[in-house]
């Protein structure tokens, strides 16, 4: 079983220039003592649906464990990488051993690294955990969103999509994780600035199970009420500017106003609130 099988993560580990034997090394798979082995400290999933560990328990009494963990080197033992809802499960039917791959992981960073883009990549994370992996990859190993979007073989709108939801409410977060919501649910109620309006928003969806397009409508309808409630002498904002607001708003992970003056020109304002926050407005604009 080759160790691209477990992602690209992996394979980064092993240079393409390196010795047959060093590559034999670290594709070499053994049968680990399950005592031995300790928690990745660096896990970024949060939840653990019991009833697909369940299933996976079953599966690995009937068939054995298909797919081998992944490791590394700890003290007198091993530290995961890789695998723990196969570990958990291997443990609970009290089995001793369990195949896996030992890697040479000597940094803390490199094991972060490693371990988040591991399971970012198996692609059965929820959206929040996805976010906050890649907002750990951001912060903890210096990256930036075009490198971690490189790493895990997403665009980089991906990414900054997925970091935009850890701004929405905490309530909407775990309707997110419950899968009470979904991304194009999340990702149209972000548009709106206003907390208090975003879970008004929410609930109107839980209540009468709003699909995307009307969630996306009734967003529509709330920034209209909005910008009348506001006093002003400027005339209501054509509907194709709000579109692009929303457009650019996606793009660049912040807000954008776009005010008209006269029939051709005008100015696009764009927010940010930190020096990190324009060093990255600034690289998404300068993307080829």
């Amino acid at each position: 079983m080759a160790v691209n099988r477990l992602g690209k993560g992996l394979r980064a580990l092993i240079p393409e220039d390196a010795p047959e034997e060093e590559k034999q090394r670290l594709e070499t798979m053994r049968e680990l003592e399950v005592a031995r082995i300790n928690p990745n400290p660096f896990q970024p999933r949060q939840e653990f649906d019991e009833d697909a560990l369940d299933e996976l328990k079953q599966s690995i009494a009937e068939k054995g464990v298909i797919q081998p963990i992944t490791v590394r080197r700890f003290g007198n033992g091993y530290q995961l990488i890789a695998g723990e809802r196969r570990l958990r499960a291997v443990s609970s039917l009290g089995l001793e051993y369990i195949p896996g791959y030992v890697l040479d992981v000597e940094s803390d960073e490199d094991m972060l690294e490693l371990s988040l883009i591991e399971n970012i990549q198996r692609e059965d994370l929820n959206p929040i955990d996805i976010a906050m992996g890649y907002k750990r990859l951001l912060t903890e190993c210096s990256l930036t969103q075009e490198q971690v979007a490189q790493k895990v073989g997403k665009d980089r709108t991906t990414v900054t999509n997925f970091l935009r939801l850890l701004k929405l409410p905490n309530e909407i977060q775990s309707s997110l994780v419950r899968k009470e919501i979904n991304m194009g649910h999340a990702r149209a109620i972000i548009t709106v600035d206003e907390k208090d309006l975003q879970l008004e928003i929410w609930k109107k969806l839980l209540k009468n199970n709003l699909s995307v397009r009307k969630v996306e409508n009734l967003v529509r309808q709330v920034k209209n009420k909005t910008t009348e409630k506001k006093p002003s002498e400027k005339k209501e904002k054509p509907f194709y500017l709000l579109e692009a607001e929303n457009r650019l708003q996606e793009v660049l992970g912040t807000k954008v106003s776009i005010n008209q003056s006269g029939k051709k020109g005008g100015k696009i304002e764009i927010e940010f609130y930190s020096e990190e926050e324009l060093d990255r407005i600034i690289e998404i604009m300068y993307e080829d």
